[in-house]
């Protein structure tokens, strides 16, 4: 499973939806929306600023993660950002790798 970060902010009706339905019932459906798609829940918090809502989730995979996004953002009451999120040992092992690349001008 993947991790993501996940960032939030409500629009319009989502507002105040979050508003008449309080946060608990909120959290609960992004619960039940993972469940959907084989995910599940690591963390989550209301902020308030740039981001009303933040955490952290597990998805099997990236096609899920994408359907999930998909699916949020097509209500026009949620801006969802996910940012799959990496490991040490990930990094550790990107860094073994050798890509080619040539920079733009050489």
């Amino acid at each position: 499973m993947t991790k993501y970060l996940f960032e939030a902010n409500y629009v319009g009706d989502g507002i105040k939806g979050l508003m008449r339905e309080g946060g608990t019932k909120r959290r609960d459906a992004v619960v039940e929306a993972l469940k959907s798609v084989g995910g599940s829940l690591d963390s989550f918090y209301y902020a308030f600023g740039d981001t009303d809502v933040l955490g952290v989730f597990d998805i099997p995979d990236q096609a899920n993660a994408a359907a999930l996004s998909l699916m949020i953002n097509s209500t026009g009451t949620v801006n969802l950002h996910l940012k799959p999120l990496l490991t040490p040992e990930d990094i550790d092992e990107a860094a073994k790798k050798t890509p080619s690349y040539r920079p733009p001008g050489q």
